[in-house]
């Protein structure tokens, strides 16, 4: 089978696909073919090192496929079902094993790309309007890159519930597709000279010199000042991702003087820590995709192989929703399964 593999810390052009042996799930595992992995910043972060993990590496942690082998003692998955995952290691590959205790059923109105491109950002976005902070329509939010892959998600999930949505973008293209999805003022930030300076006061322009309820931020270092800037007193600022590059040292003092704020760092992984908590946050995504309350955007579709030209899309900003990998057809997988039983 083929693998993108990553052999030392490097630029986009320095992951390779190479042959590898096909893998053999062990007890309380699932062989799947792959039909799609999803590219996130995270990946990109392994790649270049910015994370560090043990090389060489295959990068990808999402996917969604369909089970091909079963490993010992499984019960709840049968050959030809189709599966998705998130935090497994090594997506970006023909074949993939996956833990049993990590594998999500896959609607049947819901196809691989799309719960692909749609679990793992999905998840996240639920999280933050749920348990991190409470969405409801009596809420205002401010949602950095909101044509992005959560931020989409992000935006559709609020306005469902009657919130209030400003979104930042950086193109007229982007502009559009954040106020389909809800976005009731939409700001480019990218035509401003200071954004420190001047998003804040356009934010308070929008809410009566009040600022918001809270801020969703995924893009870090860039952005992190004017979302505090931005808050209302007790407002919270949700820093989800780093896009831009981590944020500096914060002197606790600033919240003080600034109303009182709060600032969390969520993580997704401490919110999907158990079974139960994993079926019912991609129960609630499979759901909402499902009734159309979150339309998941495909930006762009790279085979395999173009790995590299994916991260590179994904890294030059111009992706809006979702980039993906795709691997083998229906037609392919249909035949390893059926050789299986």
């Amino acid at each position: 089978m083929r693998t993108v593999v990553i052999e030392n810390p490097g630029n986009a052009d320095d992951m390779v696909v190479r042959e590898s042996l096909r893998p053999v799930p062990g007890a309380g595992e699932i062989l799947v073919q792959v039909e799609a992995a999803g590219v996130n910043f995270i990946d990109i972060y392994r790649r270049s090192g910015a994370y560090p993990v043990d090389y060489p590496h295959v990068p990808g942690l999402e996917g969604a496929g369909v089970v091909i082998e079963l490993g010992d003692g499984v019960r709840d998955f049968e050959l030809g079902t189709r599966v998705a995952w998130v935090w497994v290691p090594g997506s970006y590959a023909e074949m993939l094993v996956v833990p049993v205790a990590a594998a999500i059923l896959v609607e049947s109105s819901v196809d691989s790309v799309t719960a692909a491109a749609g679990l793992l950002q999905g998840m996240t976005a639920q999280f933050l309007t749920d348990s991190t902070f409470a969405v409801s329509r009596d809420h205002t939010l401010l949602v950095h890159a909101a044509a992005g892959g959560v931020g989409l998600m992000l935006t559709q999930l609020a306005a469902a519930r009657g919130a209030r949505v400003i979104g930042t973008v950086s193109s007229d293209h982007k502009k559009s597709l954040a106020h389909a999805a809800g976005a009731e003022h939409v700001i480019r930030y990218d035509l401003l000279a200071d954004i420190t300076q001047q998003l804040p006061t356009l934010v308070r322009d929008l809410t009566g010199g009040v600022g918001v309820d809270v801020v969703y931020d995924g893009v870090g270092a860039t952005t992190f000042d004017a979302s505090l800037a931005s808050l209302k007193p007790h407002g919270l600022l949700v820093l989800y991702g780093q896009a831009s590059g981590p944020v500096p040292p914060l002197d606790l003092g600033r919240l003080n003087t600034a109303g009182s704020l709060y600032v969390t760092r969520p993580n997704l992984r401490h919110f999907i820590s158990n079974r139960s908590d994993l079926e019912h946050l991609s129960g609630k995504v499979m759901d909402s995709i499902a009734n159309k309350v979150i339309d998941v955007q495909i930006s762009r579709s790279f085979p395999l192989d173009q790995a590299p030209a994916a991260h590179r899309f994904l890294e030059s900003r111009q992706s809006t929703g979702k980039v993906v990998l795709t691997t083998v057809s229906n037609r392919e997988h249909a035949v390893n399964v059926t050789s299986l039983r």
